[in-house]
């Protein structure tokens, strides 16, 4: 089993994501049940609008945090991280949209995971640690 210290800032390879659409640039934390990542808003960021991260970069903050998770799963094992898609939505909330130059945490609770389905809760904080999106999606594995 291959192990690397936290936090890393090189997730290239755990994610499938290239640039310009990755969305989150460090692992901060990871177990079985949970990741911790985080996103520094960028202004050259492809969801930018009026200085603020627009909604569907929020949305594919929270997935792509969920493929490092199972990236990060798969690096551990040896293997090549797995291309995924979101599968379902249950539930989304947006109170805030980030600003340019702010760094964002997005907190994954993984709540079933079989057979390449995942299903997670998603919390996204800003600086101040207040949460500004909230979701519960399903993420599928592509065979």
């Amino acid at each position: 089993m291959t192990t690397q210290l936290l936090p890393i800032t090189n997730i290239a390879n755990l994610i499938p994501q290239k640039s310009p659409f990755v969305m989150v640039d460090t692992l901060v934390e990871f177990s079985t049940e949970n990741l911790v990542s985080s996103f520094k808003i960028l202004e050259s960021n492809i969801f930018i609008e009026s200085d603020y991260l627009t909604e569907p970069g929020l949305i594919e903050n929270m997935a792509q945090s969920v493929a490092l998770h199972t990236g990060y799963a798969y690096f551990l094992k040896g293997e090549a991280a797995p291309t995924g898609y979101i599968g379902s939505i249950k539930s989304i909330k947006i109170l805030k949209l980030p600003k340019i130059n702010e760094n964002i945490t997005t907190n994954v609770t993984i709540l079933h995971e079989f057979m390449g389905v995942t299903m997670v809760e998603v919390q996204v904080l800003n600086e101040a640690e207040l949460v500004i999106a909230q979701s519960e999606m399903k993420t599928v594995i592509a065979s």
